[in-house]
């Protein structure tokens, strides 16, 4: 197996969380020279012009990161992207964030099953969720609230005007085969 191929895609996952490299180590079952060699390795290769990437540590957790000197063209695709409309995952992430802020990316993932930072990273940028604070859990994950845009967005004065939520309501389902909406031959 090659394990900085497995590296890469780990370093893939995790996104803009990191890694610490006592995980990367345990999960790899490597020792601590091995990961060393492996995370050299990865580097050259992102260090070559052709590469759009390259590894930078923050504090003790590695991560995979765009190279700076292409920010003018990550720039140019985000200010694109801020023009199309909202997502569903977008929308999704919306009404988590706004019925349950202030919330964590953790606590957001957790609901909707999927990892949602990308989705986050880009609903601050549209400037519809912002950072709100620190959670006191371990590793005192960001917290997330909704802003003033969001509010402006959907017409409401505050997230007291969210709809109501009825989890109570039995949800029946429907007989496709005599719904009143049949295709017509």
């Amino acid at each position: 197996m090659q394990l900085k191929a497995v590296l890469e895609g780990l370093l893939f996952i995790v996104g803009d969380e990191g890694v610490s490299l006592e995980t990367l180590r345990k999960v790899l079952e490597i020792s601590k020279e091995e990961l060393d060699a492996l995370i050299s390795e990865l580097r050259d290769d992102y260090n070559q012009k052709c590469h759009g990437l390259q590894l930078e540590y923050y504090g003790e957790r590695l991560k995979i990161v765009t190279k700076k000197e292409h920010a003018e063209y990550y720039k140019r695709l985000i200010g694109e992207e801020s023009n199309e409309p909202l997502s569903q995952s977008s929308l999704e992430t919306l009404a988590i964030i706004a019925y349950n802020e202030p919330v964590t990316r953790i606590m957001v993932d957790e609901i909707r099953g999927v990892n949602s930072a990308h989705v986050i990273k880009r609903l601050v940028f549209k400037n519809l969720v912002k950072e709100v604070g620190r959670s006191e859990l371990p590793g005192r994950p960001i917290l997330y609230g909704v802003t003033d845009e969001f509010l402006d967005y959907f017409g409401l004065a505050s997230t007291k005007d969210l709809p109501e939520l009825n989890f109570d309501e039995e949800i029946k389902e429907t007989d496709l085969f005599n719904s009143k909406y049949k295709e017509e031959n």
